[in-house]
């Protein structure tokens, strides 16, 4: 469950979007493209359509299942989307390094994910 506790804000045209201690948005309906350079820009990321095509594998999941996936659902919802070439772990950890499921579902501007440390 998202926190709603602003922590910090994110300037994006001159309007600021409410983010919490770990950088999720506050309020998911701030999302959008824009927001998400924003957010990826911070993450020392240029997101590229290989980004993208992930970003709406994870906005749809969301729709779907009303909650963000785990590494292991994100990988598995990612084959059954693209591809088995790019449901891969190395897949993501190249796009989204670090922790490829929480830094994907902050920049598609939805919840951490459940079970994410």
């Amino acid at each position: 469950m998202a926190t709603t506790e602003i922590y910090r804000y994110l300037s994006v045209d001159e309007k600021g979007y409410a983010l919490d201690p770990e950088g999720y948005l506050v309020d998911m309906d701030d999302w959008s493209p824009e927001v998400a350079e924003a957010l990826a820009r911070e993450e020392g990321i240029v997101l590229t359509a290989e980004h993208w095509e992930i970003l709406k594998v994870l906005r749809d999941f969301y729709v779907r299942y009303e909650m963000a996936p785990a590494m292991r659902p994100l990988v598995k919802a990612v084959g059954q989307a693209l591809g088995p070439a790019k449901g891969r772990s190395i897949h993501l950890m190249r796009l989204f390094p670090g922790s490829p499921a929480k830094v994907a579902a902050r920049l598609a501007g939805l919840p951490k994910p459940t079970h994410c440390l």
